[in-house]
């Protein structure tokens, strides 16, 4: 089957309301053409999984100074003062996770898990709402897993089935988000033949692929 599409056609898929994971550590990653295309299309009300929100003027930190997120899940908005105006404002909700609980909570859904459990966040504001366990006599949280509608990746060399490399940091959480979302998406810096990318050096094997653009 033909995976290949050009930005406007992969962008089509996404549609308003939609929970969507965008690979990125602020912006290394980030599929950047997708998210601007995502923007002309005139999208709203998106629910952003994501590391961070970049900067104001790159990667998913466009999409919140155009407003196309309603709502972002993230370990921290340091770098982008606009996603702190719009949550002390009132305009934009903002779940804040320490950064390994966000991960293991996409790998979770990726891996058909219920949940994890972990000692981060107790006796803290993380805490509140979420159900506590306890095992040998240690308690822990429950979080449960994250899983969006669409994934956005960035790869570096991609082959024409998706199987995917991503080069040094870029890789971050693209892996984990290509497995927890029921459309997966890849924006490719080149995209090659099968056969040409090495299996040895495949981070993202190509059956969780299903759209590759260039």
């Amino acid at each position: 089957m033909d995976k290949i599409r050009t930005i406007d056609e992969a962008a089509s898929y996404i549609k308003d309301g939609m929970t969507v994971a965008v690979g990125g550590f602020i912006g290394a990653g980030t599929p950047e053409k997708l998210i601007d295309a995502v923007i002309e299309k005139g999208i709203k009300d998106l629910t952003l999984i994501c590391n961070d929100t970049a900067f104001p003027d790159k990667g998913v930190g466009k999409w919140v100074v155009n407003r196309v997120v309603s709502k972002i899940i993230v370990s921290h908005i340091g770098t982008n003062p606009e996603t702190g105006r719009q949550m002390n404002a009132g305009e934009l909700k903002v779940e804040l996770i320490p950064q390994g609980t966000l991960a293991e909570r996409i790998r979770a859904a990726g891996a058909g898990l219920g949940g994890i459990l972990t000692r981060t966040g107790i006796g803290t504001v993380v805490e509140e709402g979420k159900e506590k366990i306890t095992v040998n006599g240690k308690e822990y949280l429950l979080e449960l897993p994250l899983k969006a509608d669409v994934a956005l990746l960035k790869g570096s060399i991609v082959d024409k089935k998706g199987n995917i490399y991503y080069k040094k940091a870029t890789r971050n959480f693209n892996p984990i988000m290509a497995t927890a979302a029921d459309l997966v998406m890849v924006e490719a810096e080149k995209i090659v033949e099968v056969g040409e990318l090495d299996a040895t050096d495949v981070m993202t094997p190509s059956i969780f692929v299903d759209v590759i653009t260039q």
